[in-house]
């Protein structure tokens, strides 16, 4: 069986000059496709068009990790990727987590552990977290704060966001879902 990609519902204004694209993707499991100008990034299209508003801007400048998502189960800053290059690709997102109404385990971890004050950061930071154990890069607590220091935290939970890895890692091992 097939299903018809949700098509985008957002207003489409060009600037002059502009070109229009259509890309079709999948996210969180679902076929979309985005008409939009070329220059629009990942972030503003999942956000701004496709109601998903769990991923943050944060400095969007790719410095801050706030706005990370996984594009084919990569990390990647959604406000330095444009929407367009996203042409096949299955992106997920904070929503796209949880399973049958269940809390992914690292979001749950992170709850236990108190890995979150103002919370802003959180979803970029769950993401990283996530293909960081996918990436097999949780060996040490040096390690996650390596390959975790691309995502920042204006509330410094920094220790409490490192047990929380390390509970999931210690847990499930590269497959947090177990």
């Amino acid at each position: 069986m097939t299903s018809t990609p949700k098509l985008s519902t957002a207003s489409r204004t060009l600037a002059p000059g502009a070109t229009e694209t259509t890309t079709a993707l999948v996210v969180n499991g679902e076929p979309r496709v985005v008409v939009a100008d070329s220059r629009v990034t990942l972030l503003d299209a999942l956000r701004d068009r496709l109601d998903l508003t769990g991923t943050k801007k944060g400095c969007d400048q790719g410095a801050c990790g706030a706005c990370t998502v996984l594009a084919d189960g990569h990390r990647v800053l959604s406000c330095l990727t444009l929407v367009a290059q996203c042409e096949g690709r299955e992106v997920t997102t904070i929503e796209g987590l949880s399973r049958d109404g269940r809390a992914h385990p690292m979001q749950d971890a992170f709850v236990r552990h108190d890995a979150f004050q103002c919370g802003y950061c959180t979803p970029g930071q769950i993401m990283s977290a996530v293909a960081l154990l996918a990436e097999g890069r949780a060996k040490t607590d040096e390690d996650i704060r390596e390959f975790m220091s691309g995502n920042l935290c204006r509330c410094a939970a920094y220790p409490n966001i490192v047990a929380a890895i390390r509970e999931v890692a210690d847990i499930g091992g590269t497959d947090a879902r177990v």
